[in-house]
């Protein structure tokens, strides 16, 4: 019997560092949201059946909700931190087989990496397969696909609420457990210093830029196309160098090791030399 596969997005309004980042325009005052366009580019995968957005119980996302109907596609309401169990009971009530993650704050995602990271998942008969494990692709076409069952494990499993937030770390964290695999991207177009998500008023400029360049040609442009286009014109890839990916850390040195390195970058080099001399108390 064929499985049956979603994409889930999971999305909010609740950013703490670009609030209702989901719902912007994108072409820039083109009044089509950025949910609008990662739920159209994720409808063209050739392998998912079903598209739903998982959003949160808080009525701050009821906007969010009136969207995903105006979209037609599957809603799915539920926790706000623990998105491990959301996206648990998302995937239950729609009874997938197989969930692919996507996050509504990532609008290059493209279809044809979607279906090549399934693609390897269900030939490999792996539990989770994605574009991360190793980074080779630009961030912010970011695929996870996820058995189901491995899915439960993890929800009945983590008892970390960090882990929880992520939704898959209990997963990947846990090979010995849980047959991971990793697709790269070919040597030529490996590019994995480029930002193209949005967690910043910067990531959203470059954004703005990439679409004004692409979309009125191409609507449903390639990440082949933006590796392209930053490449013809790498001042692009400066307008949000600055800005750090969230991260979840496995120690208080690891993190202060990640806060040394920001401080660097942005000259704060006095903080910095005080935090070297805090960093080994902490151990490994």
């Amino acid at each position: 019997m064929s499985k049956k596969i979603g994409v889930i997005i999971q999305a909010r309004t609740g950013s703490t560092r670009l609030p209702e980042k989901v719902l912007l325009d994108l072409p820039y005052g083109s009044r089509i949201p950025v949910l609008q366009q990662v739920v159209s580019r994720c409808r063209r995968s050739k392998y998912a059946s079903e598209i739903i957005v998982a959003t949160t119980n808080n009525p701050s996302d009821d906007r969010i909700v009136e969207l995903v109907k105006r979209l037609k596609v599957k809603i799915f309401r539920g926790s706000e931190n623990d998105v491990l169990e959301r996206y648990y009971q998302a995937a239950k009530k729609y009874r997938l087989d197989v969930v692919v993650r996507i996050t509504a704050d990532c609008p290059c995602v493209d279809a044809e990496i979607i279906d090549l990271v399934l693609e390897k998942h269900l030939n490999s008969g792996a539990d989770y397969t994605s574009n991360t494990l190793e980074r080779t692709f630009p961030h912010g076409i970011d695929v996870e696909v996820i058995e189901f069952r491995a899915l439960e494990i993890a929800h009945y499993e983590c008892k970390n609420p960090k882990m929880r937030e992520h939704v898959t770390m209990y997963i990947y964290s846990n090979p010995q457990q849980f047959r991971c695999e990793n697709v790269k991207a070919p040597a030529e177009l490996t590019l994995p210093e480029l930002r193209i998500t949005l967690d910043d008023r910067r990531d959203y400029i470059l954004l703005c830029s990439i679409y004004d360049y692409l979309y009125d040609t191409h609507s449903n442009f390639s990440w082949r196309q933006i590796i392209e286009l930053v490449r013809q014109k790498p001042w692009l890839m400066e307008i949000n160098k600055d800005v750090r990916q969230k991260r979840v850390f496995s120690s208080i040195k690891e993190e202060i090791i990640e806060a040394i390195r920001y401080l660097k970058l942005q000259e704060f080099t006095g903080v910095a030399e005080i935090l070297e001399s805090l960093a080994d108390k902490y151990g490994k």
